[in-house]
């Protein structure tokens, strides 16, 4: 459903009410927690409480960075739109930050004649009137449920799927073990479980070294899976962003920016963002395994470079040359591979049917 529900007065908070205090408690009275519960509550506290985009926030992304990310968007989802026979389609967004990716997509599929009703599953009421500021007329959802079941879906995922819970098994002496979070005091630290996990190990990495880790994401599949129920059944596509890999693969990728900066994610739950790389090969095997088609990954400076960042960059330093070293800066900063050019993949996924997307030759 459609959830408008203010922010509660952070001033209202008891100093006992604080979450790392909270996570303490639960604990100490019920054992040490999975890494995956320690970061779905630390990012809803979060994204519930702050902007942490831009200068003053956390962190920095593609969308802050140029309108040309946003805008090559908006014309790759606009001309899938127009080779599907121009549908009555919705826009969808999962986390769409400020809303600047979707005023800029926005703003160019309207020149290519897509004027989309528009969605964004949002949970944060801080950002809900960022992105109200940029996209008037848009609905605020939840989850998928509440969004119009009829029509096809154009949705888009930047920087989304990274910041949803992850596990992580990690190996030892005695075999593979989830890896959990303790506490003393309010100091919150890593340990290995005591339940065996070898058996869901895939079998060329189980004589991992000891002190590797592997890690999964169920809350990804699962939000995949809700996805692929709706594009299957209303068509459509989508497109995810993130910065990932294609796995499985052993290495612990868990991070946490404070003020621009990595932190220690157990330090000060709910002060950070906590994220980890996305492990792009099984988000495709999942849309496949429920029906869809799937594109890539492929780096995002190869995609955007496919779409054309090269003319749009010539074209936005003709309008104003005072700028033209600016926006060469922001390009190389969004397909450089020292920059996010390889470290960020994309991933598209289709109804059957549907138009191959541009940019997966």
């Amino acid at each position: 459903m459609t959830d408008s529900t203010p922010s509660p007065d952070p001033s209202r908070k008891r100093k006992g009410d604080l979450l790392p205090e909270r996570l303490a408690r639960a604990i100490t009275m019920a054992g040490p927690i999975p890494l995956s519960q320690f970061m779905g509550a630390a990012n809803a506290h979060y994204y519930g409480t702050r902007d942490p985009l831009g200068a003053r926030g956390d962190f920095t992304t593609a969308p802050e960075i140029s309108q040309m990310f946003g805008e090559l968007i908006g014309l790759w989802l606009a001309d899938l739109w127009d080779r599907a026979g121009r549908p009555a389609a919705r826009y969808v967004e999962l986390g769409p930050g400020r809303g600047t990716l979707a005023a800029d997509a926005l703003r160019a599929m309207a020149k290519a004649g897509l004027n989309p009703p528009v969605d964004f599953v949002e949970t944060s009421p801080t950002l809900r009137a960022a992105q109200a500021e940029r996209v008037p007329g848009a609905e605020w959802h939840l989850g998928f449920t509440g969004i119009a079941e009829e029509g096809p879906l154009l949705v888009v995922a930047n920087e989304f799927f990274d910041a949803l819970p992850i596990r992580q098994l990690v190996a030892t002496n005695d075999g593979w073990r989830e890896r959990l979070v303790a506490c003393q005091d309010t100091l919150f630290l890593p340990i290995a479980g005591d339940r065996s996990f070898d058996m869901i190990i895939p079998p060329d990495l189980r004589d991992a070294p000891p002190g590797s880790i592997l890690e999964t994401s169920p809350a990804s599949v699962a939000t995949l899976r809700g996805l692929a129920q709706r594009l299957l059944t209303q068509g459509g596509a989508a497109l995810i962003i993130d910065y990932g890999y294609e796995g499985p693969a052993i290495g612990d990728t868990l991070q946490a920016v404070r003020g621009h900066r990595y932190a220690n994610p157990f330090e000060e739950p709910g002060e950070a963002d906590l994220t980890a790389h996305v492990d792009f090969a099984t988000l495709r095997e999942a849309a496949e395994a429920e029906g869809l088609v799937a594109y890539g990954p492929v780096t995002q400076g190869s995609f955007l470079t496919a779409l054309g960042i090269g003319a749009r960059a010539e074209a936005l330093a003709k309008a104003s040359p005072e700028r033209a070293a600016d926006i060469a800066v922001d390009r190389d900063r969004l397909i450089g591979e020292e920059a996010m050019g390889d470290l960020f993949k994309v991933l598209a996924i289709t109804a059957p049917g549907w138009p191959v997307p541009a940019g997966f030759a």
